[in-house]
């Protein structure tokens, strides 16, 4: 019987160095972990002892790797962890995790906080000489990243600093964890098909398929958004949308070990802290100093603006949805006076205004975006506009069987990028969708182009025992969001890995996923793949010309919904003093100009908001608008040329694609561009008149 080895203590032998999922043991992480913090610590001692005077090469680059099978260990066992953590977790990942997270903050600090360390680095900041703008780049962000940790603070401070780090990265991973858990706990199990009322089929046989496999008859109803958005969608029964949305919106408030109302408010002020011992008023004020926004008035700028140009419009549309509301109701509505549209009702009746306005109803779209022939959509998308295929490869390993691998080759043939799409819910599996790496894009000291393994992860629509995986419109929209945060990740094409892809400023990482979302309604790239499943017919034009038509309808009422979020980050964020008040009424408060409806007392948003809590978007949930602005603006200049123009996407390609965090993104979205973006182009294309201001 072979002897295991740690996969992660060796070079991993696999087809372009992927990661080795089927070798990995539990076991695995922790010895690697610990390994990698002493290799940390062995280079650390090195570094602060060469009696060499401080260079750019000995101290800021590594000078002490060992050839081509050098790689940083820490990194690479953090990565696959934690990214598992998200993708496929279980109770026993959950409490390596509970045991490494403070060892990882700790030993985080002992490097970012070792004065020898932070000394040396100071010098070559002080008097570096004929640096190339990229590796300038990446001096300031190491010199900007060890002060941002506190390395000018007294011992004093770094000892507070370290208290309040290693507090706050526990208490994000037990938010999360928490709210893994209270929304898989729930489920809504129904045994009389009555209930089922105004179901489609295949919100049915989702639910069937659910039950099966619990072990249970009947239907089960669950908290996944392929579960939950058909069923207030489209069931009938009032009570039992009541009881759905409640149960979603009330996750993480209960008397229960789950409970994440002290652990925002303890995040909240630990941040605040955090902020103030680095010379900064609030968190927002630290977090902005490195975003295009800059400062806190210019996001309220935005996020007012937007209000101004939008509530009037979406304030119309809540009349339109009370008035037919009212209309359905009006036998009930005679014998009780009190009856009110709530916040249960609003998908139900939205669904049947889009029906009275449009005929359009996402259940007729499904038939067409059969997830295989999706995904050979996008990709085509990929080649139409970049020359890259994608070629599926089953030999590379992957964490689950749903989960597919593939090789992307660039438009000359050579390897470019791994390519991994995880695309349904399934027990150990956060919610939402988001993109990752695996590894990521660097340049050798042998000029060696190591290229990026790209993760995206996503709940859609899973196949049923009748049919395949047919997505909504929506869910096709995801997919394109998530990809084009993927193609941020595969065109990189930077000498250092910490300014390529993805490693940009927050408030412009999503443009290039919201860019993407704009081809889901455009006629030419729907005829490329929606093809009905059985039929093989493609996609009727009077249903294109009613998606077109329906495109804003409820587009103010979505926008004010995205500007409550940043209106509802920023008023932690921009705390001053202590954060002491009751979490659920501060929340009503704080975003009650862009809500329109009856706000419920018990319901909150907070304690389950993890982008703002453990995603890293505190004091930024307004890049979501920032990047709409941007990304209206960018594709603009498609529509002017064609949204297939190959000359406008290589420029596209050339100046953000492939340049990372390299320079300033303003100076690389003007050189795409030719000039600063304006909200212009996204009033016009949500169908909202307004003066035109720069961001």
């Amino acid at each position: 019987m072979n002897e295991h080895k740690n996969p992660f203590l060796e070079p991993y032998g696999t087809l372009h160095d992927t990661v080795p999922f089927d070798r990995i043991r539990l076991e695995d992480y922790e010895e690697a972990f610990m390994e990698g913090i002493r290799r940390d610590n062995e280079y650390l001692e090195k570094t602060i002892n060469n009696p060499e005077k401080p260079t750019f090469d000995n101290t800021i680059l590594n000078p002490f790797d060992e050839g081509d099978n050098y790689y940083d260990l820490l990194d690479r066992v953090s990565t696959v962890f934690f990214n598992l953590l998200s993708a496929e977790t279980n109770d026993e990942m959950d409490a390596l995790a509970q045991k490494m997270q403070p060892i990882l903050t700790q030993h985080a600090n002992d490097m970012r906080l070792n004065p020898q360390l932070f000394e040396r680095i100071r010098q070559v900041h002080l008097h570096h000489r004929r640096l190339t703008p990229e590796e300038k780049m990446l001096l300031d962000n190491c010199y900007e990243g060890f002060v941002r940790s506190g390395a000018l603070l007294d011992e004093e401070g770094k000892t507070k600093l370290r208290q309040l780090t290693e507090e706050a990265s526990m208490l994000s991973l037990q938010f999360s964890q928490n709210l893994l858990k209270e929304n898989k706990a729930f489920t809504l199990h129904i045994t009389d098909e009555a209930q089922l009322d105004g179901l489609p089929d295949t919100a049915r046989e989702a639910a069937a398929l659910a039950a099966k496999e619990a072990g249970k008859e009947g239907w089960l109803f669950t908290l996944d958004m392929p579960s939950y958005s058909p069923f207030m969608t489209y069931s009938t029964q009032r009570e039992l949308r009541k009881q759905m949305y409640m149960a979603r919106n009330t996750e993480c408030t209960h008397d229960n070990s789950e409970n994440n109302i002290e652990i925002c408010k303890r995040l909240i002020n630990l941040r605040r802290e955090i902020a103030q011992l680095l010379g900064y008023k609030t968190y927002a004020d630290y977090v902005l100093k490195r975003r295009m926004a800059s400062n806190v008035r210019n996001v309220y700028r935005l996020l007012d603006d937007l209000i101004d140009a939008y509530k009037p419009t979406a304030m119309k549309e809540r009349e339109e949805l009370i008035k037919l509301f009212k209309k359905n109701n009006s036998q009930l509505s005679t014998l009780n006076s009190q009856l009110k549209m709530m916040p249960w009702d609003s998908g139900f009746y939205s669904h049947k205004l889009q029906m009275k306005k449009y005929n359009l109803d996402a259940e007729m779209l499904r038939p067409y975006f059969e997830l295989s022939k999706v995904i050979e959509g996008v990709f085509g998308l990929a080649n139409r506009l970049y020359g890259i295929t994608f070629k599926e490869n089953k030999d590379i390993p992957v964490y689950h069987p749903d989960v597919k691998a593939y090789e992307v080759f660039d438009k000359d043939g050579s390897y470019l990028a791994v390519f991994y799409a995880d695309f349904h819910p399934r027990k150990g599996k956060q919610g939402g969708a988001w993109m990752t790496e695996y590894q990521g894009q660097w340049i050798t000291k042998k000029g060696e182009n190591i290229r990026p393994h790209v993760s995206v992860v996503m709940n859609l629509t899973k196949p049923t025992d009748e049919k395949p995986a047919l997505l909504t419109l929506g869910e096709v929209e995801t997919f394109l969001h998530e990809f084009g945060h993927s193609l941020h990740g595969m065109f990189a094409n930077t000498r250092f890995e910490s300014l390529s892809g993805t490693n940009v400023w927050w408030d412009f990482v999503e443009l290039p996923s919201q860019f993407m979302e704009n081809f889901s309604i455009e006629k030419d790239f729907l005829r490329t793949f929606a093809f009905h499943y059985q039929t093989g017919e493609p996609l009727p034009n009077d249903l294109i010309r009613r998606i077109v038509k329906s495109r804003n309808f409820m587009a103010a009422t979505a926008c004010l919904r995205q500007v409550s979020f940043g209106l509802l980050d920023m008023a932690y964020y921009t705390k001053k003093d202590a954060f002491t008040d009751d979490i659920i009424p501060f929340e009503k408060k704080a975003w009650k100009k862009a809500i329109l409806g009856e706000q419920l007392p018990d319901t909150c948003m907070t304690v389950q908001f993890s982008h703002i809590m453990a995603g890293g978007y505190a004091a930024g949930y307004y890049s979501y608008k920032w990047a709409e602005v941007l990304d209206a603006d960018a594709f603009s200049v498609f529509k002017r040329h064609g949204i297939f123009d190959q000359k406008t996407a290589q420029r596209f390609r050339d100046n953000i694609l492939s340049r990372g965090g390299t320079e300033h993104p303003m100076t690389l979205y003007k050189r795409f561009r030719g000039g600063e973006p304006t909200i212009d182009a996204l009033l016009k294309r949500n169908g909202i008149k307004r003066e035109t201001k720069k961001i």
